[in-house]
This record gives structure tokens, C-alpha cells and sequence, in this order.
């Protein structure tokens, strides 16, 4: 019984890690994807940074380059979950996925391939836009161990984007998963991503307050050793562990719901 479980178990990680790298060829063969990836932390590092940043006051005081850096990582980890869904739906229209169920595959393999792949991409991503902000002038000033710590909280929350575009994705047409960066974009402004939640609206205060983003962000931000005042409410005196606990909720919740979907389409 354990020996039949310990293949099954390579089995499937073997067969995972061959998918994943299809998704990686896949996304280096596209100049267009990966031009869009390189162009839009230097973009936004240039548009927020230096164009709209003079405008803006950080509470409590510092560079505002150093107070949108933290939100900026983040911010690109929750719209990874944009590009998760356009593949997986992708996938699902063009027959991918029916292959896949007639070829002598794992039947983990594919969400794990997928979900690998993700996380090789969005690291990739955030290493590139560190260095942008590295570029702008940003830094981090309490030690390798607590940047590392910020860093695995970015990757704990794309990886909770990678189950929620993967359940989302298999739910949606191609065209439909294309469009949905128009209600994540707004989500991740009504955050601590660019302002404090305290210098918004007071009906938008609690909104910001506890939406994810704004845990990982102020975590980030105090990891980091980066200017910002989240506020005094609950939510911003527990960043910490909100920011462990919201990716957590979130896989615990789009993990089953997205291996249920994908069992509903071998049907």
C-alpha cells in the first residue's frame, strides 16, 4: 500500500513538472507576454514613482518611492491571477485539457503543472520588478532574513491567485478570463497598495482595510523597513497575521472547489 502510493506520488510530480515546463516554453515563445511582463514594472515604477508620486503625502511621513514599492510587489502578485485564468481557459476551449484526460497522465498532474508554472512566472516577475525598484531607489533596511520573510509573503499570496485563476478559469471563455483584469484592477486600488486606508473615504476606510492586499502590503512594508502608516484599526495591528492567514483562507477554499470543476470536465 505505501509503495503503491509512493509511485503514485512520483508519478504525478513527474508528470506535473513535464506540464509545467510546457507552460514555460509556451510563455518564452511568446514575445508579445513577455515583453508586456518586462515593460509594466518599469512602466508602473515610472507612472507612480516619479509622475503621480510628487502628489502624493505619506502618512506618517518618508519617500514615497519606498512607501509604493511594497505595494507595487504585491499588486502584481494579485494580478497574476488574470494571466492564470487566461491559460487555464485557454486550455479548456482548445481541447488541451480533454487531451490530457485520454493520455496515461496523472489526474493531479495538470492543476499542479499549471499551478507550478505560475509560481516559476510570478517569481520571475517580482524578481524583475525588485530590480526596477532597486533602479528607482528603493531598498529594504532590516536584514536579509526579514526581506526573505516579505518575499515569502508575496509568494504566499500569488499562490493563493494561482488556485483562484484556476478555478475561476475553467469556469470561463477565453474571452471572458481576457476581460477580468476590469474588476481585479479596481480591487487592487481600493487597498493600501498607493494610500494609506486611513486617507481614503471613511466608507472606503474598512473596504481597504480588509481587503488581502492591504495585509500583505503593510506586513511587507513593515518587513521591509519601508515607510507607512496602515492605521489602528484590528485589521493593521495584525497585518502579520493576516497576511499568513488571508493565503491560507483562500487555497483552503479555491483548492477543492478547483479540483471539483476539473473533475466536472472529464463528464
Amino acid at each position: 500500500m505505501i509503495a503503491s502510493t509512493i509511485v503514485a506520488v512520483r508519478w504525478a510530480l513527474a508528470d506535473a513538472w513535464a506540464l509545467a515546463r510546457r507552460g514555460l516554453v509556451h510563455w518564452v515563445r511568446n514575445p508579445g507576454m513577455v515583453a508586456g511582463v518586462l515593460a509594466y514594472p518599469a512602466v508602473m515604477v515610472l507612472l507612480f514613482g516619479y509622475v503621480l508620486g510628487s502628489a502624493i503625502q505619506v502618512a506618517g511621513g518618508g519617500d514615497y518611492r519606498e512607501f509604493l514599492m511594497p505595494g507595487m510587489f504585491a499588486q502584481t502578485m494579485a494580478m497574476g491571477v488574470v494571466s492564470t485564468m487566461i491559460v487555464v481557459a485557454a486550455d479548456a476551449a482548445h481541447g488541451v485539457t480533454d487531451r490530457l484526460r485520454v493520455l496515461p497522465v496523472s489526474r493531479a498532474a495538470p492543476l499542479l503543472g499549471r499551478c507550478l508554472a505560475d509560481m516559476v512566472n510570478g517569481t520571475l516577475e517580482l524578481a524583475i520588478l525588485a530590480g526596477c525598484a532597486l533602479v528607482a531607489g528603493w531598498s529594504w533596511h532590516r536584514g536579509p532574513a526579514a526581506a526573505l520573510a516579505a518575499v515569502g509573503l508575496l509568494l504566499a499570496l500569488r499562490l493563493a491567485m494561482v488556485w483562484l485563476g484556476i478555478w475561476l478559469g475553467l469556469g470561463l471563455s477565453p474571452q471572458g478570463a481576457q476581460a477580468a483584469w476590469m474588476p481585479v484592477l479596481p480591487v487592487t486600488f481600493l487597498s493600501a497598495t498607493f494610500v494609506s486606508p486611513a486617507q481614503l473615504p471613511g466608507w472606503l476606510e474598512p473596504v481597504a482595510a480588509w481587503n488581502p492586499l492591504s495585509a500583505t502590503v503593510t506586513a511587507c512594508r513593515d518587513l521591509f523597513g519601508n515607510p507607512g502608516v496602515a492605521g489602528d484599526g484590528w485589521a493593521a495591528r495584525h497585518a502579520l497575521e493576516l497576511a499568513v492567514a488571508w493565503p491560507v483562507v483562500i487555497i483552503a477554499v479555491c483548492a477543492p472547489l478547483a479540483v471539483r470543476r476539473y473533475r466536472r470536465l472529464d463528464r
